[in-house]
């Protein structure tokens, strides 16, 4: 599915940039893509996608720290708690918002 939605983006924009049409279906383009950006369906979609998303990596990640332990490098566990500590992470990691 998500090569598919990349294929037809592609397709889009390709036709919008390589268009002889003018400004006036540019526009048309433009306005139907809004449209759509703002269905709430789509919306409502995208948002259960990026939520299975986040369950998802967070099930990897623990899987995968189960897994490797103390396997990893001081300097790579260092670096990643420093970073976690400078951005703050309230929430997930991700820098998502639920809205």
């Amino acid at each position: 599915m998500r090569y598919r939605l990349t294929f037809v983006v592609g397709l889009a924009l390709g036709y919008v940039l390589g268009t002889r049409a003018g400004r006036e279906r540019y526009e048309q383009l433009k306005k139907s893509a809004q449209h759509v950006a703002q269905n709430p369906a789509v919306r409502n979609t995208a948002e259960s996608a990026a939520q299975q998303g986040r369950v998802f990596v967070g099930k990897a990640y623990h899987l995968v720290s189960e897994k490797v332990g103390d396997r990893v490098p001081d300097s790579v566990a260092g670096r990643v708690r420093s970073l976690r500590e400078r951005n703050g992470s309230v929430g997930d990691d991700w820098g998502t918002s639920n809205t």
